[in-house]
């Protein structure tokens, strides 16, 4: 018998029905915002995601060459497909662009907890806006998604940085460009690997005086609150020039912050220099989202990148958004309970005598009220009651539409509420009255 290929996954109908259930609460959180839906092809060239990530992406692809000589990849993710629909028609979109996808996408990595080759995600990005007004509404509906299946400040947190803080810092230090962003790639590993580890990669992306970066990069992320990081930078001085822009900075800060708190989201912000977010397009407030309970694993990521849309061949534009897979998520909503059951939701079940006036009298009832929105199953065979009332309990059904001899004989039927085990004999009209109540 034939395998999954490791990585991917198979959804039976009630693993189906849990991820169609993510995807509802996805949508209808992001259509709150006023985010409009998009989608694009699953299929990409090859130079869209390298002109985004650098060549070095290319080993995590699905990438071949098509029947027509091009190269071209799976789309690893949707953010290279968004910028390259809004620059396409950037002259003539209205402003500000908020639009959410969701997606499959996929990477040619090793299978591990959380992370598999082809997952869904939600992505939502707020473009031609560059004030912190988009950046915190952004981070409000990542909020307010993860709080729509239930979760609270008990189980994520959001961990709010900023690069260019970090540029700003580094500036200090004499690194700018390539050497500043490889910088900034030791810097976000600090959490994972060993001082003797940071300080040789540091040394390897070239960063002269290593070790005094990676003392004030730690002291720097031991700052937890506005207040300190205001404080590290005034202690360490520097020209007029420098400190200025860290104030008007640090006044960004206080902005965004503000929007948050008005919209009631304070208590999940987190000030964490110590996420960097290691790709190089980032270029302000980054954010990751993570769960305090469990393994404390990422459940939600992004930031600002506002040279994306222009680098990939657009007029500039301004952008800020984030990405949420599946993966991470149901296994937090796992753990805590609070995944739906998966039993298929239905509004009757049809429990119909052996004779041929009612089956045709049910079957005549179960095409209207299909029309009109309810969902109806019924045996596809001569069943007896017994085993017919069995299945419609475990059918997960609100009621059982009882066509019995006597019933049709007076173009009526019973209607049994399967919960309370209430019935009584009603016509049609009656019928439809009670279960759409």
């Amino acid at each position: 018998m034939f395998q999954t290929l490791p990585g991917f996954r198979e959804f039976y109908p009630e693993d189906c029905a849990i991820r169609n259930y993510i995807f509802g609460v996805w949508r209808e959180t992001a259509l709150r915002f006023a985010f409009q839906e998009f989608d694009g092809p699953l299929l990409e060239p090859l130079e869209l995601i390298t002109a985004k990530s650098g060549d070095e992406i290319v080993s995590q692809l699905f990438n071949f060459e098509d029947k027509g000589g091009r190269a071209v990849t799976l789309r690893p993710e949707l953010t290279p497909t968004l910028a390259r629909l809004v620059g396409a028609k950037a002259g003539s979109i209205k402003r500000p662009v908020k639009w959410f996808g969701i997606a499959e996408n996929f990477r040619y990595e090793k299978p591990q907890k959380g992370r598999l080759r082809s997952h869904y995600q939600l992505n939502a990005d707020i473009l031609g806006e560059s004030s912190p007004a988009a950046d915190a509404e952004a981070i409000a509906l990542l909020i307010s998604t993860l709080c729509a299946f239930g979760l609270s400040e008990k189980e994520f947190v959001l961990r709010l940085s900023d690069r260019d803080l970090w540029l700003l810092l580094l500036e200090q230090h004499g690194l700018t460009g390539d050497v500043a962003t490889g910088a900034l790639n030791v810097i976000d590993k600090m959490e994972r690997e060993s001082p003797e580890s940071l300080l040789k990669m540091m040394q390897g992306k070239g960063v002269p005086a290593a070790e005094a970066v990676l003392a004030d990069a730690q002291k720097l992320v031991a700052c937890t609150s506005l207040e300190a990081v205001e404080a590290f930078f005034a202690d360490r001085g520097g020209d007029v020039k420098s400190g200025d822009r860290v104030s008007a900075r640090l006044d960004q800060w206080r902005e965004l912050l503000a929007h948050l708190d008005a919209m009631g989201f304070a208590g999940f912000i987190r000030v964490d220099l110590g996420i960097v977010r290691g790709l190089a397009y980032y270029t302000g407030f980054v954010f990751e989202a993570f769960q305090t309970v469990g393994k404390g694993r990422a459940l939600a990521g992004g930031g600002r990148y506002d040279h994306l849309v222009e680098k990939l061949g657009g007029q500039p534009m301004p952008a800020v958004g984030f990405g949420m897979g599946d993966v991470t998520l149901r296994d937090l909503l796992e753990d805590r309970k609070l995944l739906p059951d998966p039993k298929p939701e239905l509004d009757g079940y049809v429990v119909v005598g052996s004779g041929e006036a009612e089956r045709r009298a049910a079957l005549r009832d179960v095409a209207a009220l299909r029309k009109q929105g309810f969902k109806i199953d019924h045996p596809l065979k001569q069943q007896g009651f017994g085993k017919q009332f069995k299945t419609a309990g475990a059918s997960g059904a609100r009621f059982a539409l009882i066509y019995g001899e006597e019933e049709v004989a007076q173009h009526k039927l019973k209607l049994r509420n399967l919960a309370s085990g209430e019935e009584g004999l009603v016509d049609f009209p009656e019928m439809v009255k009670q279960m759409g109540a």
